[in-house]
Parts: structure tokens; sequence; C-alpha cells
């Protein structure tokens, strides 16, 4: 394993044009380009390409095309859970989806971070990432975006259109831009 991978598995600054993480990222991207190709029915072969993408995708889960995400083996997806439509995982970090969750359409989760004040570093394409955390049987509305380094709480429903900026607790509805808790669940 090459420098920059382990930089980046780490949470360390790494460079994203290191060669093997543009190969690792090339390699998800035609899987990808594989299981965005598949029609409605091909429901084994769309299984397969994610089984072989993901670090893990648990028992009844399934992705509805079109699905985007950088490197694939860094998402773990419990039991049970659905991803819709237009759904983009940057994965620099690991992101954990639990069981039973339902994320609507064009939700993104970004692990990526860039320097804000060192120009410089951000020229030479340095960056981190900080891990997503996602608790069972929560509900993302519609175009959620969820910023790297949050955990949302067990039992929570996050409404349409929401960017989650902060850890959101269990059972709670939240909503906004930037998100915040509306009320209990």
């Amino acid at each position: 394993m090459g420098e920059h991978r382990e930089r980046m598995l780490r949470g360390e600054p790494y460079r994203d044009s290191d060669p093997e993480l543009v190969a690792e990222r090339r390699r998800a991207q035609a899987l990808l380009d594989e299981f965005n190709a598949t029609t409605a029915d091909q429901i084994d072969q769309r299984d397969g390409v994610l089984r072989a993408l993901l670090g893990r995708l648990g028992e009844g889960s399934w992705i509805v095309p079109r699905f985007q995400c950088d490197y694939g083996y860094l998402i773990e997806i419990g039991a049970n859970s659905f991803l819709n439509y237009d759904a983009i995982l940057m994965d620099c970090a690991p992101i954990v989806i639990g069981d039973d969750v339902s994320i609507g359409p064009r939700a993104q989760l970004l692990t990526a971070l860039h320097p804000m004040a060192d120009h410089e570093a951000r020229r030479q394409r340095w960056e981190t990432g900080a891990p997503i955390t996602i608790g069972d049987n929560v509900w993302f509305g519609g175009g959620v975006i969820v910023c790297p380094g949050v955990t949302v709480g067990a039992n929570t429903v996050v409404g349409a259109g929401s960017v989650v900026t902060r850890d959101l607790p269990e059972r709670v509805f939240a909503a906004g831009n930037p998100c915040r808790v509306v009320r209990g669940l």
C-alpha cells in the first residue's frame, strides 16, 4: 500500500493525484459504469457489481442507478437499506450506513475536506477526509447533503434539501440549511 493511500485511510492529509488512488478511483468508476448501465430487470447483475464495489452491502439492501462514489470499499451499508436515484457518496473516509435506512433521491454524503487557509496546499491537491455515520432506521428526504465528520443518530428523519453540517441525535426530525433539530420523535 502506498504512502498517500495509507495517509487517506488514517485521515491524514494526502494527495488525491497519487497514482495508486487514481487507479482505485478508475476501478470504481468502471464498476459504476457497469452498474449504471444495467436495466431494471438486471437485479442480480446490479447486486453483484455492488458487492464487488462496496466494503459491505447488507442483506436486502439496494441502490437505484444512477449511483456515484470515489472508491466504494470505504462504504458499508447495513441490511434492508435503500439509496434512491442519483446518490453521490464521496468516500475518501469511511461512510457507514446502518440497517433499515432510506435515503431519498439526489442525496450527497461528502467526506472530503480541502485546506481553507493554506491556499498552496489546496493548489497542490492536498486533502483529508472525515467519516460519516448514519444510524439505523434513518430517513433522508430528497436532496439531503451530509458534510464530512457528521453522525446521524438512529431513528432520525432529515427533511428534504437539508444540509447537515453537525451531528444529529437519535429520534429527532431535523431540517434546514444548516440543518437543525425541529422536534423530537
